[in-house]
């Protein structure tokens, strides 16, 4: 990283390096993850911190979904996360997608409550017939049920 110029706010550079703080975690030491966590969220910046938070959630989570560590990492971020509406809840809908794309238990309720970043998600990444046939009928969007349905026309799915 290159060092701050006076026209760059504070609040991005300081973005910039929990983001490297956050990736440079190894992935498999959730604990240490949390540690890092809970040092971004001490930002004076809450919204900025949570922001960070969520991109490194969405990075992580994406290449964990199929993994059986995600359930592990998952708890270990759903304690640090506590109390933070914005994170608990992209922490949860990862743990939907988690669910469809690994053929654990969910609810068609639960994902067509999801919001419009989960929904569009869950069309880009899983393979999910009936996951994509809900969202075809049921997203809350024109945009994601006509995804869903090209999905489902290109036979892509499972």
């Amino acid at each position: 990283m290159s060092l701050p110029d006076a026209d760059t706010p504070p609040e991005h550079w300081r973005y910039a390096r929990h983001l490297e703080s956050l990736a440079a975690v190894p992935g498999g030491n959730a604990e240490a993850e949390a540690g890092v966590v809970t040092a971004v969220l001490g930002d004076p910046d809450r919204v900025m911190a949570e922001a960070a938070v969520v991109t490194h959630l969405d990075r992580r989570a994406a290449g964990l979904l199929a993994d059986d560590g995600f359930t592990p990492w998952a708890r270990a971020m759903a304690g640090v996360l506590a109390g933070r509406a914005f994170p608990e809840r992209r922490l949860r809908e990862w743990s939907l997608l988690k669910a469809v794309t690994r053929g654990e238990p969910w609810s068609a309720a639960e994902l067509t409550a999801a919001s419009d970043w989960c929904q569009r998600t869950a069309v880009r990444l899983l393979d999910s017939h009936e996951a994509l046939e809900l969202l075809a009928a049921d997203a809350r969007t024109r945009r994601v049920r006509n995804a869903a349905a090209e999905r489902l026309r290109r036979g892509t799915v499972a």
